[in-house]
């Protein structure tokens, strides 16, 4: 484990199907490599584990004190509205020391969107 007092937390939904998870662990690796400064995890909403509070424990109990939690969703609907915000505020009551920031949802960040549009676009051959 890094010796940091620093975390990205990368937050998804999960699924029952187990190779769903396989390009968000691709994900937390990138990142990983990186971004060697930083600790980073993967935890998820439901249905597979770890859970966040699970993780934003985890690293309390190795002293990181800042976390940046970044939502792994297009769109922000319950889940990152009002859920993600009910799970953050449990944690904070618990650990008050921990500073934990919540991102954007990825699907807000304009390159992020620019990314999906390149790909849509290349997935249909030009005409001639």
């Amino acid at each position: 484990m890094k010796n940091t007092t620093q975390a990205i937390v990368l937050f998804a939904h999960g699924s029952r199907q187990s190779s769903w998870r396989e390009p968000f662990d691709r994900i937390a690796q990138h990142l990983t490599e990186q971004r060697a400064d930083v600790r980073v995890e993967l935890a998820f909403l439901e249905l597979m584990t770890p859970s966040l509070n699970e993780v934003l424990s985890s690293v309390a109990a190795e002293g990181v004190i800042h976390v940046t939690i970044v939502p792994l969703f297009f769109g922000v609907g319950n889940h990152v509205a009002r859920d993600l915000g009910e799970l953050v505020h449990a944690f904070q009551t618990q650990q008050p020391q921990m500073q934990i920031t919540v991102a954007p949802a990825v699907g807000q960040s304009a390159a992020v969107l620019a990314a999906m549009v390149d790909y849509a676009s290349n997935a249909v051959p030009a005409q001639s």
